[in-house]
């Protein structure tokens, strides 16, 4: 079964294009060391919760959008040879290619597949 790498992030709405451009950039990178797909989404319905929430997890801010993205791979060996030659990589060094928002408040994880239908 494949691997997935998935994402949430807050990020301010007037960064949106530049965060277009950032994450066009990444997949690239990612695809050329082995990554399957890559997949980013911008939010569209995302209620803030009572309990927990995608905006109460990132602590998203006035004027910030959420985002949730994954990258499959075909394997979790895969994903560890990929992401650290794309770690590696030039075009995804922050003076290269600034993320357009707050790091520190983006989620992250690596995912077994356990079911594909």
């Amino acid at each position: 079964m494949t691997y997935v790498d998935g994402f949430v992030a807050a990020v301010p709405i007037e960064n949106r294009e530049a965060y277009i451009r950032h994450a066009r950039i990444a997949a690239e990178v990612f695809k050329q060391n082995g990554a399957l797909s890559v997949v980013e989404c911008w939010e569209d319905q995302v209620p803030d919760g009572k309990v927990t929430s995608f905006p109460m997890a990132v602590k998203r801010k006035e004027g910030e959008a959420i985002i949730f993205a994954w990258i499959t791979w075909p394997s979790r060996e895969a994903e560890q040879q990929g992401m650290k030659a794309a770690m590696e990589d030039p075009r995804l060094h922050p003076g290269q290619n600034p993320m357009p928002f707050d790091g520190q408040r983006m989620i992250y994880g690596g995912f077994t597949t356990v079911l594909d239908v």
